[in-house]
């Protein structure tokens, strides 16, 4: 990874994904926008970095020495675009961490400029979205006819500053899920349903992660859903964020909420990162048919998870002729077996049991 320039690599994601690659034998570059913050990191793992402001250009004069550009900076819609094209100009294959819906279908936008230039555009190499897109693709290629798919997350991790600054921008926004091929807005909370995570039907509500645009990206299924797991209590208070927007959506308060979330949180701590798990769910539908497949996920601490991916894909990306040009899902350009691989997976299919429950398929 000598030719990898890890861009936020100071912030609490970016440290982690600094000090994997590191232990991996990796020599990436480190950078940010704060140029005594990416000193001390960078003189503490051995490793160069680098100063670099995404409003200062041109910036394809930085990037042009890499291979690679794993974008760490969240909120990745003010990030992602410019170091895209600063990428296309550079000849600069790109990875990023982001979840954020907005984000993959504006780089998605970007899928034949990026061919043309010979490069690979790969966002959603963390937690989002790796787990759930490749088990939507592990689903797809058991029921191939399916037109709907349904994805569900649930854990209790903290958040990163970066991940609490992102819920923050995005919380005026409501909702989202996948239509007949369109993304359509939609408020907060705006399904409920009960979904069986490994102890049973737990309610969960629409949440707007990115796999509106990944998942239909990697399976050509033109409907889908993410559901998150919260307490039935809850939902009402989600619900009424929609008539919050204009509060949520006003710069005062934006600037409030992000010196709060700098001052109080950090993210999980060492304990949490070895200790804490997830669960990822998926169902297929043949609306046609009736026919449906589902199964689940467990994953280690979505933090400690998207170190682990971000790591390996970017050492997929750097070897000769490993991934295809243009816009790629992690499924799509690794494979659907790729979560599989990650240090502490566990999958598992599920059949019908008594009265309809979920019950896990023999092993293979």
């Amino acid at each position: 990874m000598d030719s990898l320039l890890i861009y936020g690599s100071y912030g609490y994601t970016g440290r982690l994904i600094a000090r994997e690659a590191a232990a991996r034998g990796g020599s990436p570059t480190l950078a940010g926008r704060d140029g005594d913050r990416v000193a001390r990191q960078a003189e503490e793992l051995g490793l160069q970095g680098r100063a670099i402001d995404l409003t200062d250009g041109p910036l394809e004069d930085e990037l042009e020495a890499f291979d690679a550009v794993l974008n760490c900076a969240g909120p990745f819609e003010r990030t992602a675009e410019p170091l895209v094209l600063a990428c296309l100009e550079a000849g600069t294959d790109y990875l990023d961490v982001t979840g954020e819906f907005p984000v993959f279908e504006r780089l998605r936008q970007y899928g034949e400029t990026a061919s043309a230039a010979g490069i690979t555009l790969l966002p959603g190499v963390g937690f989002d979205v790796v787990p759930t897109d490749c088990l939507a693709a592990m689903l797809h290629e058991r029921l191939p006819t399916a037109d709907r798919l349904h994805l569900g997350v649930k854990s209790g991790y903290g958040f990163s500053p970066g991940t609490a600054r992102t819920f923050v921008e995005l919380a005026g926004q409501g909702g989202v899920i996948r239509r007949n091929g369109r993304l359509l807005s939609v408020p907060a909370a705006f399904r409920s349903r009960q979904i069986d995570f490994g102890d049973g039907p737990e309610h969960a509500v629409t949440i707007p992660l990115g796999d509106v645009v990944t998942a239909a990206h990697t399976t050509g299924i033109e409907s889908v859903e993410v559901y998150g797991a919260v307490p039935e209590w809850s939902e009402p208070l989600l619900s009424a964020t929609d008539s919050l927007r204009w509060v949520l959506e006003r710069p005062s308060v934006e600037r409030a909420a992000t010196r709060a979330i700098d001052a109080l949180v950090d993210g999980p701590d060492g304990t949490a990162l070895a200790t804490e798990s997830a669960t990822v769910w998926g169902e297929v539908v043949d609306e046609d048919s009736g026919e449906r497949r589902s199964g689940r996920l467990r994953t280690p601490n979505p933090y400690a998870l998207t170190a682990d991916a971000a790591v390996s894909a970017a050492e997929r990306v750097l070897e000769d002729g490993g991934v295809e040009d243009g816009f790629q899902t992690p499924a799509g350009a690794f494979g659907s077996e790729f979560v599989t691989e990650l240090a502490g997976i566990e999958r598992e299919f599920l059949g019908v049991g008594p009265e309809g429950s979920a019950v896990p398929e023999p092993a293979d």
